[in-house]
């Protein structure tokens, strides 16, 4: 086998997961997820809620179910949208937890090297 080839199994799963990432890798998106956390939602919900065009509400919800991180369920006259997995939210505090120390510890090389210039 070629150095550059992976086999089936890794590539496809390497693709789902920079699929994922892609899902995740706009601030709207993410904001949406979080909406998503308590109850489903429509685009009107969304739209309100998050303060945006229903355009872009309905551009990004495209964007998540294609990811999988999404899923739509007509109800009526409406599509109503449920997290796929509720562990992304479980992923995204791991982030922003991640975030949050990467924030404080460049606060505190900033807090030293003004001690330092004193």
């Amino acid at each position: 086998m070629p150095m550059n080839s992976k086999p089936p199994l890794l590539q496809e799963v390497t693709e789902l997961h920079a699929g994922i990432c892609n899902g995740l890798a706009d601030p709207t998106r993410i904001l949406m997820l979080y909406a998503l956390v308590d109850f489903p939602r429509n685009v009107k919900d969304l739209t309100e809620t998050l303060e945006l065009p229903q355009p872009t509400t309905s551009r990004h919800l495209k964007i998540l179910r294609q990811q999988g991180l999404v899923i739509g369920e007509r109800k009526g006259l409406y599509i109503y949208y449920r997290l796929a997995d509720r562990r992304i939210i479980e992923a995204l505090d791991l982030l922003r937890k991640i975030l949050n120390d990467r924030l404080t510890y460049r606060a505190s090389l900033v807090e030293n090297y003004n001690t330092e210039q004193e």
